[in-house]
């Protein structure tokens, strides 16, 4: 039997995290910077959420270690600066950001902000592991991302 070296684990989990990117990386475009920022962004995010979804409607097994897991990343996506994404100039190009982002950028800002408070609540739920408070949660992020898909994301794009 063989055993694994630390080498062998540091190559397997950079092979991991390059693999987790994906979703990202496929949105990269150097040209589009802002846009490419923003569709990695919510490309995560969905990654995320997507699956703690499918675990409350009971689509996906219950494992509560993984939903601290996703909970944690989303909380984790929440801190960063996703307004820079939304640059003046930026609703050109490849987007399904509708241009009345750029038209009322404060409501955008602060459903932005909702769901910021949304997806932290959720890590701090889900970290006490009564799936009735966790599903009301996941209920309420989805809420909040619901909110901003309404007003200001196009329907019609590559996907």
């Amino acid at each position: 039997m063989s055993r694994l070296t630390g080498k062998n684990w540091l190559g397997a989990a950079a092979v991991g995290a390059a693999l987790l990117s994906l979703p990202a990386l496929s949105h990269f475009d150097d040209k589009q910077m802002p846009q490419s920022y923003r569709q990695s962004y919510f490309a995560l995010l969905a990654a995320n959420f997507g699956p703690m979804v499918g675990t409350v409607k009971g689509e996906i097994p219950w494992d509560q270690a993984r939903m601290d897991s996703w909970a944690h990343d989303l909380a984790a996506l929440a801190t960063l600066d996703i307004m820079r994404g939304f640059v003046d100039g930026s609703d050109k190009g490849t987007t399904r950001a509708k241009p009345e982002i750029w038209q009322d950028k404060a409501d955008f800002g602060s459903k932005m902000d909702a769901l910021r408070k949304e997806l932290a609540s959720l890590q701090k739920v889900t970290a006490g592991g009564d799936r009735e408070a966790i599903a009301a949660q996941v209920g309420a992020a989805g809420k909040a991302c619901k909110s901003c898909h309404d007003d200001y994301k196009a329907e019609d794009y590559l996907y």
